[in-house]
């Protein structure tokens, strides 16, 4: 079985979070992509996060019916701080026999290195560098330290492209508090959502945060 692996806050998840998904799925084989929404992120970030109810709540509105996509609820369960490393530990201990993809925006393949066990991860799960239509392949000099030869060469030879699309959660959560449309930015369902539930109203605290698994 070959799984995607796609960890991020979604706050709210929107229609870039899906075609990066899908594109994965498709051009990299997947079975499915699991959509990892973050608990308690291990970086501070420079706004608290939207409840997790609501976040999940609009991550299974996004996705369901789709049986490419699933969520994983493994991070959000637990009481502590949670680590990509840790994540991929528990899939595969539940799926011993699966092969685990990490699914991560192509510029963050140099950041890689340097999140905690940079090296089990990459042993765990082959970290793959999805790009933007138009941009440069990334420099993966940085992994080739914490990796086996053999698991760099795959790493080299898997990048994903997906179609320019300049969406960001960030963005998203600004407009809603202007007042402004999100309309064809979001599920129709996940706007919905956020307009019934008054979420994103407030203009304070909508700069977007980072985490190790951020990828949209």
């Amino acid at each position: 079985m070959r799984l995607g692996v796609f960890g991020g806050s979604f706050d709210p998840v929107h229609y870039g979070h899906l075609l990066l998904a899908e594109s994965c799925r498709e051009q990299l084989g997947l079975e499915k992509v699991l959509f990892v929404p973050a608990g308690q992120p291990p970086h501070k970030r420079q706004r608290p996060l939207t409840p997790v109810e609501h976040r999940l709540a609009m991550l299974e509105l996004a996705i369901g019916g789709e049986p490419g996509f699933e969520i994983c609820r493994y991070e959000i369960e637990r009481q502590e701080v949670s680590y990509t490393v840790e994540t991929l530990r528990f899939l595969k201990g539940q799926l011993p026999q699966a092969d685990l993809f990490l699914l991560v925006g192509a510029d963050m393949l140099n950041d890689l290195p340097n999140w905690r066990e940079a090296a089990e991860i990459c042993r765990l799960a082959i970290p793959v560098g999805v790009r933007r239509a138009g941009m440069p392949l990334p420099c993966l000099d940085s992994l080739r330290a914490i990796m086996e030869p053999s698991r760099f060469e795959k790493v080299v030879q898997l990048h994903v492209d997906m179609p320019q699309i300049e969406l960001s959660a960030s963005d998203i959560r600004a407009r809603v508090a202007a007042g402004k449309s999100i309309r064809f930015r979001v599920p129709k369902a996940v706007e919905m959502y956020i307009l019934q539930h008054g979420l994103y109203k407030d203009p304070i605290g909508n700069a977007p945060g980072t985490t190790e698994s951020q990828v949209c």
